[in-house]
């Protein structure tokens, strides 16, 4: 029984003593991993350069007085734009075929361009001159203004769609005493290269 005791003392004192002389490593507590901020991904977009496309829509005319004609839309343009960093700028020349009922005309837009870039999306803003034909046989044309707002995006580099609420005015048409306003919405598409 005294062995049993001297041999038990002996073991607890042994690793007891091993414990003290740091023989049994101290449990490592590592630091918890520092959390991830997820930002989103935002597509930058460089909107220079030039491009082609066509554009499809609806509208009405005013005559004068008399009530608003229902038209429908469609044409192409070709234009450029100049990426600043934030603000886009550029020129566009537009051909749009409109069709009445009883008759057909045209109108062909020279376009200023000004943009805010928002990545692959583009608000803008557009003003210029424009030349309205009326193609009954007559071909009367007169030349007038429009303004008008806009928006594209980029679906990708070469590929760009949008849509675009154009306002018109021809006062004294052709000379003709009628002034003739117009709404065009479109949308469209373009190619850039």
């Amino acid at each position: 029984m005294l062995r049993q005791i001297t041999l038990t003392s002996a073991l607890i004192l042994g690793t007891s003593s091993a414990a003290f002389a740091g023989g049994i490593t101290e449990p490592v507590i590592a630091a918890a991993p520092a959390p991830v901020m997820m930002t989103p991904v935002i597509r930058s977009s460089d909107w220079t350069g030039f491009y082609v496309g066509g554009s499809l829509g609806q509208g009405n005319v005013g005559v004068g007085d008399a009530d608003e004609i229902d038209t429908s839309n469609y044409g192409f343009h070709a234009g450029y734009l100049y990426d600043m960093g934030t603000v886009v700028v550029g020129g566009e020349l537009e051909y749009s075929a409109l069709d009445f009922d009883d008759f057909d005309a045209s109108v062909l837009r020279l376009k200023g361009r000004v943009g805010y870039d928002a990545g692959a999306f583009m608000p803008y803003l557009t003003v210029g001159g424009a030349k309205l034909t009326i193609e009954d046989g007559s071909d009367d044309s007169d030349n007038g203004y429009f303004y008008g707002i806009g928006a594209d995006y980029a679906v990708n580099d070469s590929i760009r769609i949008g849509a675009e609420f154009l306002q018109h005015e021809f006062s004294d048409f052709n000379d003709g005493g009628a002034d003739i306003s117009a709404q065009t919405m479109s949308l469209r598409v373009a190619y850039t290269f």
